[in-house]
Formats: C-alpha cells, sequence, structure tokens
C-alpha cells in the first residue's frame, strides 16, 4: 500500500500539559481540523479511546459528502497519537510529539497517509497537508 509521511514542527505559547489535555479529547478535534464537523460514538477502552468523526468534504465546490471514518486516539506522558481509518481505502497513523520550548511547546504533528493507490494517495495526501498546516494555527489560536 503506497504511503506519504507528513511532518510538520511549529510552536504555541502553552505548555504542554495543557496541549496534551487538548489534543487527548475527542471534541477537541472538532475544528480543529477544518474538515471535522462532529465527533460521536466515543468509547473509552482503557488507554485508547475510539470514536467516528464526521468529517466533511467537497468535490468541485458543490457536493457535500459527510465521510464517518473510525479514529483511535492513545496518549503518553509526551505525545498524543492514533490512527484513522476512512472508507474507502484511506489510512492515517498520526502523532503529536510535545516538548517543552522557550516558554511555550514545540508541536511535532506527523502524518502518514495511506491509500491502495497512487492517484488517491495524492488526493489524500494534499487533503492532510492542508488540514495539517491549519491545525498548527488553529492550535495556537485555541492555546496560545
Amino acid at each position: 500500500m503506497p504511503k506519504a509521511t507528513l511532518r510538520h514542527t511549529f510552536h504555541v505559547r502553552n505548555t504542554p500539559a495543557a496541549l496534551h489535555a487538548h489534543l487527548s479529547q475527542p471534541q477537541s478535534y472538532v475544528g480543529l481540523s477544518p474538515l471535522v464537523i462532529a465527533v460521536k460514538d466515543i468509547r473509552q477502552n482503557g488507554e485508547e479511546t475510539r470514536y467516528t468523526s464526521v468529517e466533511r468534504l467537497r468535490f468541485l465546490g458543490m457536493v457535500k459528502y459527510d465521510n464517518m471514518i473510525k479514529v483511535t486516539l492513545r496518549s503518553t506522558p509526551r505525545t498524543v497519537e492514533g490512527e484513522v481509518d476512512s472508507p474507502g481505502g484511506v489510512r492515517l497513523d498520526y502523532r503529536f510529539a510535545l516538548a517543552e520550548r522557550d516558554g511555550g511547546t514545540e508541536v511535532e504533528d506527523t502524518l502518514v497517509v495511506h491509500a491502495w493507490n497512487g492517484p488517491l494517495l495524492g488526493y489524500a495526501a494534499k487533503k492532510a497537508r492542508q488540514v495539517q498546516l491549519a491545525r498548527a494555527g488553529i492550535l495556537a489560536s485555541r492555546l496560545g
């Protein structure tokens, strides 16, 4: 299965603990990804949280499609990570590494996008990169 790895490092003027708490809650992802409009069916199972994320996609600027994606969320003291399984053969592994730096937190946002073919991977990676870059500004606005 082809894959693309996307990395973005940015700074937020808040503590790693504050970012960790925010990123560990499924509800925080509504609007954190400009595509995510809702989360539902949240289930906690030990160290994992599983939920369904409703991602609104637009095709050709007019056709709306609500993509129901299965998300697994885990956290360790210095990371928040997990997997996203989307219908249509796209999967993402994600990881936020949080490090105290310069009076705030350095966030290393890593996404690994998997798709069953090259054109789909190209589309999914392009959308994922747009979301990744937007997320940096949104997190800084929310918590910085």
